[in-house]
């Protein structure tokens, strides 16, 4: 997971929590708001884990949301660890900044935003072709969600 930031049209600066499955490449949620606290953050991991389960671990850097108590506290209610990259080390969380390098590309650079409500549903939009559509690579050039559906119905054949 990490944030990015931006501006609208107007000048006024928004950001964006991006929280991926890197085993998958699936796009679990982006989040857009002027502000993002550390309780929007546990919100929207709450929000992923109710369809996807609790994860074993996350992956961060170091920003102040990050660091809170209370995503500590969060953390340790649902057994998970929390995995910080060193700092100045952005390599060491690599699916995130590639994401967040097309996220940024096709996205964020590529539209003038009006408001909070255009940006959020560019993104969704964008989201839902990302996990059903796009091939990946390192998928076996599947889409996310095809490649996790597969994966599954393997499992259970086994």
């Amino acid at each position: 997971m990490d944030f990015m930031s931006d501006n609208l049209f107007c000048g006024k600066s928004f950001r964006t929590f991006n929280v991926i499955d890197d085993y998958h490449r699936e796009a679990l949620a982006i989040e857009v708001d002027s502000s993002l606290p550390t309780q929007r953050v546990i919100r929207v991991l709450d929000r992923i884990a109710a369809y996807r389960g609790y994860p074993k671990r996350l992956r961060q850097d170091n920003g102040p949301e990050f660091i809170s108590h209370a995503l500590e506290i969060w953390a340790e209610q649902h057994g998970i660890k929390l995995d910080f990259i060193k700092p100045g080390k952005p390599t060491q969380n690599a699916f995130i900044e590639r994401f967040n390098r097309t996220y940024r590309n096709e996205i964020l650079d590529s539209y003038l935003f009006n408001s909070l409500t255009e940006v959020r549903e560019i993104t969704d939009s964008w989201i839902e072709e990302y996990n059903y559509d796009r091939p990946h690579e390192s998928l076996n050039d599947l889409p996310p969600k095809l490649y996790e559906r597969l994966n599954r119905e393997n499992s259970l054949n086994k």
